[in-house]
C-alpha cells in the first residue's frame, strides 16, 4: 500500500462569519466530501449529473426533498458530538473553516468536528442521525460497516487533511444507547482511485462545461434527477425520433419486460398456492388468531391478527368534493405521475428534436 506523502492542509475560507450562500458559493469552488459518493455513483440522495448542475450553479426545478431530514440532522449535529465524546472518552473540538487539499485545490472539507487522540494525534468525526429502521444500513451479514456513501466521504476529508482515522457517530433513537460508533482507517489505494476518479470529474465535466452521462444503478433516483433538471412534462411537445444507438436501450428495455412477464407467470402461480394454503390454514384455525405446532423439526407459530387503518373510500371523497369544496381544496393535493410504456406501433413522420444545451 502507498504511504502518505507529508502535507498539510490549507485553509480556503473561515466559515464562523459566513452567509448560507456565501458558504455555497465557496463550495462551488470544488468538491467537498458529501460529493465523493455522487462523483462514483454509489450516493442514494444525487447523481452525478445533480452534482453537476450544483457545481455549475445551473437552475433547476425547486426541490424540497426530505428538508426535514436533513434539518434535523443539523440541529442534532452538537448533541450527536457531545454523545461520541461522553461514549469515548475522547476530547472533541471544531475548526470553523473550509480546508483545501495543497496538491488538489478542487478537494474540499468542512469537517463536523476534530478528535484529539490519546497519542496527540488527529482524527474526524462525522455526525450523522437516522431513523430506527435505517440503523442495519451500518452493518452486512452480522458484521459492523460504515454505509458506502459515508464511507467515501469520511476517505476525501482523510485525504484534505492528510490524517488517517475517520469516526462516525450515528444517533437512530431518543436517548444516549441508541447510537452507532463506528471508524475507518486511510486507505491509500482507495483514496488515489478516488482523488483521479474526482480530478475526472472535476476537470472534464464541471470546468469543462461537459455534463456527465447517468451512469448511476439506481433508476428511481435518475427518475427523480430528470424530474428536477427537467421540470413538468409537456403534452404538447412534439415526439422524439431515438438515433440507433439510443434504440439499443428501448430494445433491451422490451427484453427485460419479456423476462419479467415470465418470471412474474410463475411468481403469481407460486403466490395463488401460497393463497390457497393460506386459506386452508385459516379454516383449519376457526376463530382464532393463533395456532402452534411441534415436532422433531422444531416449533411453528401460526398468527393471523387483524389489522385496522383509516381510509376515505372514493366515493366519500366525491362526495366531499361535491358538498364541500373549500375543505377538500385545502386538504386533497395533486401530484404528477408519468407512465412509461414501449409498444410497437405503425410508423409515422416526425421530426428530430434538436438537443438542448447543458
Amino acid at each position: 500500500m502507498a504511504q502518505a506523502a507529508e502535507y498539510q492542509p490549507l485553509v480556503l475560507v473561515e466559515t464562523a462569519d459566513l452567509s448560507r450562500e456565501e458558504w455555497l458559493a465557496y463550495r462551488r469552488q470544488g468538491l467537498g466530501g458529501s460529493d465523493a459518493a455522487s462523483v462514483l455513483g454509489i450516493s442514494p440522495f444525487r447523481t452525478a449529473m445533480d452534482l453537476y448542475y450544483d457545481k455549475r450553479n445551473l437552475p433547476i426545478e425547486d426541490d424540497e426533498g426530505n428538508w426535514v431530514a436533513m434539518e434535523v440532522g443539523t440541529l442534532l449535529e452538537d448533541l450527536v458530538a457531545r454523545i461520541f465524546a461522553k461514549k469515548t472518552g475522547l476530547k472533541i473540538y471544531r475548526r470553523k473553516c473550509m480546508f483545501q487539499h495543497p496538491a488538489h485545490p478542487w478537494m474540499l472539507a468542512d469537517l463536523d468536528f476534530l478528535v484529539e487522540m490519546p497519542d496527540s494525534s488527529t482524527a474526524i468525526l462525522e455526525c450523522k442521525t437516522t431513523n430506527y429502521n435505517a440503523r442495519d444500513k451500518w452493518e452486512y451479514d452480522g458484521k459492523p460497516i460504515v454505509p458506502v456513501y459515508y464511507e467515501s466521504q469520511g476517505r476525501h476529508y482523510m485525504a484534505v487533511m492528510n490524517l488517517n482515522r475517520v469516526y462516525y457517530c450515528c444517533l437512530y433513537g431518543n436517548n444516549e444507547e441508541e447510537v452507532i460508533i463506528r471508524h475507518i482507517d486511510r486507505d491509500m489505494d482507495y483514496e488515489s482511485e478516488l482523488i483521479s476518479l474526482e480530478e475526472d470529474f472535476w476537470l472534464n465535466n464541471v470546468q469543462a462545461q461537459v455534463p456527465p452521462p447517468y451512469f448511476e444503478d439506481d433508476g428511481e433516483l435518475i427518475l427523480e434527477s430528470l424530474r428536477r433538471l427537467m421540470g413538468p412534462s409537456s403534452k404538447d411537445a412534439p415526439p422524439v425520433l431515438l438515433t440507433p444507438p439510443q434504440s439499443a436501450k428501448m430494445f433491451r428495455f422490451l427484453e427485460l419486460q419479456a423476462e419479467k412477464k415470465r418470471l412474474d407467470a410463475e411468481s403469481n402461480r407460486l403466490k395463488a398456492e401460497m393463497d390457497r394454503m393460506k386459506a386452508l390454514i385459516v379454516a383449519d384455525m376457526g376463530s382464532s388468531c393463533t395456532a402452534v405446532y411441534e415436532d422433531a423439526s422444531g416449533s411453528y407459530t401460526v398468527t393471523f391478527n387483524p389489522s385496522y387503518k383509516e381510509s376515505i373510500l372514493k366515493d366519500n371523497l366525491l362526495r366531499l368534493k361535491e358538498s364541500h369544496p373549500e375543505i377538500y381544496t385545502e386538504y386533497v393535493s395533486v401530484s404528477e405521475s408519468r407512465r412509461f410504456n414501449v409498444s410497437e406501433s405503425r410508423r409515422f413522420n416526425v421530426k428530430r428534436a434538436e438537443p438542448k444545451a447543458a
